[in-house]
């Protein structure tokens, strides 16, 4: 640990959630926020970052996300927050990208979008129907499906569809990170898929210093 570069997720004492910056608040050695500060050298980074919620609608998804939390903090579950979040950037088409694994939560959820007036537009991860091998992937990696997951065509036909705001429900590692890139409308995510703990990924984290240490141990 002592060659690591130490940076926010060592952090014990959080300060930088004080609403006002002070010069004599006992920052970490490493904590970015005093050199965050203008007129010191990494300042132009967060001028740059507060200068781009002024593009686009980056302010108005900021002020509705800081609205959902406050209004729902320890009160609505995540799918109450998205709707509520849905209302308030007046979003009504709701692109649901699903993992084909998913469906039935899927079609759960956009029943509860109907219900609550909203339209929601759903994509399969396997539509179209494309081979792995054809995008190079070894046979021998086949083994879990033949047919590879198609994130970017979920995110190109969300945009044809029209959607407003786009909601993942378990794409898999690596194929979520493809759907984000080229979503159209903005994203956010209901199910995180995690076929070990019943999509509770954050479960491991608890028990990685007891029960599960082996997450720490390089893979054999």
């Amino acid at each position: 640990m002592n060659d690591n570069k130490f940076s926010c997720v060592d952090c014990k004492v959080r300060v930088c959630g004080d609403k006002k910056f002070n010069e004599e608040t006992h920052y970490p050695a490493f904590c970015p926020t005093p050199g965050l500060q203008e007129g010191q050298v990494q300042g132009e980074v967060l001028a740059e970052a507060m200068e781009l919620y002024n593009e686009g609608r980056n302010r108005e998804i900021m002020i509705a996300a800081a609205e959902v939390e406050s209004e729902g903090y320890c009160v609505w579950p995540r799918v109450e927050e998205i709707m509520r979040f849905a209302e308030k950037l007046g979003a009504k088409k709701i692109g649901i990208a699903t993992c084909v694994g998913l469906l039935n939560e899927a079609s759960l959820f956009a029943d509860i979008l109907r219900a609550r007036g909203f339209e929601p537009v759903g994509i399969g991860c396997k539509a179209g129907s494309q081979l792995k091998t054809d995008m190079g992937v070894s046979p021998e990696h086949c083994d879990v499906g033949e047919v590879m997951c198609n994130p970017i065509l979920q995110a190109k036909k969300l945009e044809a569809e029209g959607t407003d705001l786009n909601v993942v429900v378990g794409l898999c590692v690596g194929h979520d990170s493809l759907f984000y890139k080229y979503s159209a409308a903005p994203a956010t995510t209901l199910i995180t898929k995690d076929r070990v703990t019943g999509h509770n990924p954050a479960g491991p984290l608890y028990t990685s210093k007891s029960y599960y240490k082996k997450l720490s141990r390089k893979p054999e």
